[in-house]
């Protein structure tokens, strides 16, 4: 029997409206993201899923997406577990900046580099090697034995951090997954066998 494990990266964010660099930093999540947090735990009810434990990071967008989505699932006393592993990467001297003026200010070449290399990682920030150095280990320690007992796994996490986290179940290469884009909101559905490896993938559509 396949195992179960949905991820999905949080609402749009405050930040995300403003397009600035959020990394750490704690923004709540905008109307539309908390319709978006809606939309995915209607995806997921529709597809008959439910859960027996979730994962999401220290950070509020995606812990009030979880309880969004856990709420539509009629979840909400659902054991959850939050760890800042899970974290969205660090962009270090890059929080907070308006993603055109850091451009205007160093470069659209090497603020492209910071965002999407797998190993430059911005001024005082994490590259996503450095995010895959603390989100593959969080996984394999405490999310994979909670697979390996059949429970079904629901994370809600972040764009970088799930990045990491595909990069490492999907066996890609760190520059292929840097290039990924992940959806606000839209829950990536995998089915794992018995090794931890990936039998299915699903991204159902609205």
């Amino acid at each position: 029997m396949d195992n179960l494990l949905v991820l999905v990266r949080h609402g749009q964010s405050e930040w995300n409206l403003k397009n600035l660099f959020t990394g750490w930093a704690d923004p709540d999540l905008t109307p539309l993201g908390e319709e978006e947090a809606d939309k995915a735990g209607e995806r997921l009810k529709a597809l008959g899923l439910s859960f027996d434990i979730a994962f999401t990071s220290a950070l509020t967008r995606a812990q009030h997406t979880l309880s969004r989505i856990l709420k539509v699932l009629g979840q909400e006393n659902l054991p959850i577990q939050r760890d800042q592993a899970l974290n969205e990467r660090d962009y270090g001297d890059l929080t907070g900046l308006n993603k055109d003026e850091a451009r205007a200010r160093w470069g659209k070449e090497q603020v492209f580099l910071w965002r999407r290399s797998y190993d430059v990682p911005p001024p005082g920030g994490e590259s996503l090697k450095d995010t895959a150095a603390r989100v593959v280990p969080y996984f394999q320690n405490n999310i994979v034995p909670q697979l390996r007992q059949g429970k079904r796994v629901l994370v809600v996490a972040h764009g970088n951090s799930l990045r990491a986290l595909i990069m490492h179940l999907e066996d890609l290469p760190g520059e292929e997954i840097a290039l990924r884009e992940l959806a606000t909101g839209a829950p990536i559905i995998y089915r794992l066998d018995g090794d931890m490896k990936v039998s299915s993938r699903e991204e159902p559509v609205a």
